[in-house]
């Protein structure tokens, strides 16, 4: 099983803001802009004492108009930065969740089939899209606001020490009560907040599932149960969600209220020195302006904690994805696989799944160029996992497989599949069109190339008859097409790669005779100098076969062409009278 590095929180976000290395430019600038509109902010409360202590008190009319006109472009120019420093601000941020989300992409598309077989599809959505928006929100704003309310903190706190150092330190009387508070509460909303993602991605896989197996659901009637399924996982949700808002409420109105409690302070003994004459109104309003600037910042800490314990929590399981090791990769000394005859030998090859029970034991056996190899076993025998293991979707636990003699974990896994098709037991299309799902493997195919792979895969007929033929969009998985259809469809993806070695997995075990007889034709046809092997579930195809591997319990329990094995093999003899004679 992939191992995963669960990252501390600080480390987290550390990674996050490393995202933020390529936008740096951009970021400088922001931080720059975010000074200039800290410095202006400063300067407008000294422009309001101007105004009311010479114009307004001393009733002079030009300084009045003079001082309205500096304010007023002051106000513009400080609005017109803003509009820069947040588009700047989207600008980076957008782009780290952009590198975040292509990150994980390619992580989830590089990492074995081991990883995937446990990972849940709803969990690795919520990562790759509420997680990734938090992470975005933090680089972007949250972090900007914290860097804006600190700096404006230090410059609000100079010029309150030099319009009245009484006052100033007044002001700051409460600041350690308020900061105490605010860490408190980042100590608490943080696990909290892994909580609610975590439960959040429960709920999002269950509703998947959901989605993914409608139709059983509805064939079994157990919508009731599912709806009550769903609706347990929501409540929990609901109830971290309720504690979470619970957490907030305590906290943030504690907050405002000491703000609060210092603003009427100041207000009382500011008024005081107004009477007395120490101080001039204009100053006393200069001076409660600047205190809520100074409280402004400590009110953003609602915000701003809360957005780092949930861009902390998130980070933490975005990059136990990134830090996922894969089980299957390319060696450091991995070389390019040339051209290949099809020469495919398992020496002595074992397997098992997470290393549990054993799959395969002790393998061996040849498959020369051009022959057609047919697998046949019961349930489990191990059919499927061979299919596997050739183009490396795991690998093995002992022994080596080799093509043309190169053991492949010692060539890269691009040039190994590239020579490699094959058609899985579980047909998957995509919701594209059939001329992209057939050419997924060559996306540079002529229409040519596309349209004889698919008269080979005896899917050219019934495409050509659709409304837009090979423009015709399939739906999810394929849900506007047959069994048949679908898997014809897969065969000439496969085919259109012409490979050396071609893999069918139960290829034709969803269509029906007249359909399966087409498709043998084809394949007899094509599959003429390849390498191939067939998970047999019917006569035709045992027939077909240069060479038939009966499985037992992972091991080989006879070989030979079907007429050699109905003579010499019991255990073959048994599955063909019971599942094989038509």
């Amino acid at each position: 099983m992939a191992q995963k590095v669960k990252p501390l929180p600080q480390s987290s976000l550390r990674r996050s803001f490393g995202f933020l290395v390529k936008y740096r430019n951009i970021a400088i600038g922001v931080y720059v802009l975010a000074l200039v509109v800290n410095g202006l902010t400063i300067i407008i409360p000294q422009v309001i004492r101007w105004i009311i202590d010479v114009g307004v008190v001393q009733q002079n009319l030009d300084v009045l108009w003079v001082a309205v006109v500096g304010l007023l472009l002051l106000t513009v120019v400080k609005g017109f930065v803003d509009f820069i420093l947040g588009r700047w601000t989207e600008v980076a941020s957008q782009g780290v969740a952009y590198d975040i989300r292509n990150a994980i992409y390619e992580k989830l598309t590089s990492l074995s089939f081991a990883y995937h077989d446990k990972a849940q599809t709803g969990q690795l959505l919520a990562r790759s899209i509420s997680d990734v928006e938090r992470i975005r929100f933090l680089t972007g704003r949250a972090v900007l606001r914290l860097f804006q309310s600190t700096t404006l903190l230090i410059f609000t706190f100079f010029a309150l020490l030099l319009m009245n150092t009484g006052l100033a330190l007044l002001s700051m009387l409460l600041m350690p009560l308020l900061a105490w508070i605010a860490y408190r509460f980042g100590r608490i909303f943080r696990p909290l907040s892994l909580d609610i993602q975590q439960q959040l991605a429960e709920m999002t896989t269950v509703l998947e599932q959901n989605l993914r197996g409608s139709k059983i659901v509805k064939a079994f009637a157990q919508e009731d149960a599912e709806i009550d399924r769903f609706n347990d996982e929501n409540q929990k949700w609901f109830n971290l969600a309720q504690k979470q808002v619970r957490v907030q409420t305590q906290h943030i109105p504690l907050i405002d209220f000491i703000a609060s409690l210092s603003t009427v302070v100041i207000i009382w003994y500011g008024g005081r020195l107004v009477i007395e004459q120490s101080l001039t109104i204009g100053e006393l309003v200069a001076f409660t302006t600047y205190l809520g600037l100074l409280i402004t910042p400590v009110r953003r800490l609602g915000v701003i904690i809360p957005a780092v314990a949930m861009a902390s929590a998130a980070g933490e399981r975005i990059y136990s994805i990134l830090d996922a090791q894969s089980e299957v990769e390319d060696s450091p000394h991995a070389h390019e696989l040339p051209d290949i005859e099809g020469r495919v030998m398992f020496e002595d090859v074992s397997f098992s799944y997470f290393n549990q029970q054993s799959v395969l034991k002790n393998l061996h056996f040849e498959a020369e160029p051009g022959e057609v190899v047919a697998l046949l076993g019961a349930t489990g025998s191990g059919k499927s996992t061979i299919i596997n293991l050739i183009p490396r979707f795991y690998d093995v636990t002992d022994g080596k497989i080799t093509i043309d003699g190169y053991d492949i974990r010692d060539v890269t896994l691009n040039s190994l599949r590239d020579q490699i098709g094959i058609v899985l037991q579980e047909t998957v299309l995509f919701a594209a069109t059939i001329r992209e799902n057939i050419a997924f493997g060559l996306p540079d195919a002529t229409e040519e190339d596309v349209i004889n792979a698919a008269k080979a895969a005896q899917a050219h007929e019934f495409i050509v008859e659709m409304v837009d033929g090979y423009d015709t969009e399939v739906g999810e998985r394929g849900m506007t097409l047959s069994g048949g259809q679908k898997q014809r469809i897969a065969i000439a993806r496969a085919l259109l790669k012409n490979p050396r070695v071609l893999l069918l997995d139960d290829a034709t075990s969803s269509v029906d005779t007249e359909t399966e007889r087409l498709i043998q034709i084809a394949l007899e046809r094509l599959m003429e100098g390849r390498t191939s092997f067939i998970i047999a579930q019917r006569l035709s195809t045992v027939r077909m076969a240069d060479k038939v591997l009966v499985l037992d319990n992972g091991r080989v329990a006879a070989t030979g062409t079907h007429e050699e094995l109905l003579q010499e093999s019991g255990l073959y003899a048994e599955i063909y009278h019971r599942n094989l004679r038509e």
